[in-house]
């Protein structure tokens, strides 16, 4: 994962500049990274990109399971199905 460094921020400096911060990243678009003790802890989106980033994310849940919904179809055959009466 690529990440501009300029827009890496310890957490003790966040905490002194939220509101700017906040700010910064509502109008930019552009992602906030969080550092604690110099790892990554968090990231910080504007609504717009989160919302972008969960509907792709739904989208591809929803490939996923078309991919196996026609798996299963070539596989499937009429034959082997049970009769209803037969369950009961």
């Amino acid at each position: 994962m690529l990440v501009d460094t300029e827009k890496m921020i310890p957490i003790t400096k966040l905490q002194r500049e939220l509101t700017q911060q906040i700010r910064s990243v509502s109008s930019g678009k552009s992602p906030l990274y969080v550092l604690k003790n110099n790892e990554m802890e968090a990231v910080i989106l504007s609504p717009s990109e989160y919302e972008y980033l969960t509907n792709l994310n739904e989208m591809v849940d929803h490939y996923e399971i078309d991919d196996i919904i026609k798996s299963r179809l070539l596989k499937y055959n009429r034959k082997n199905n049970i009769k209803w009466n037969d369950i009961k």
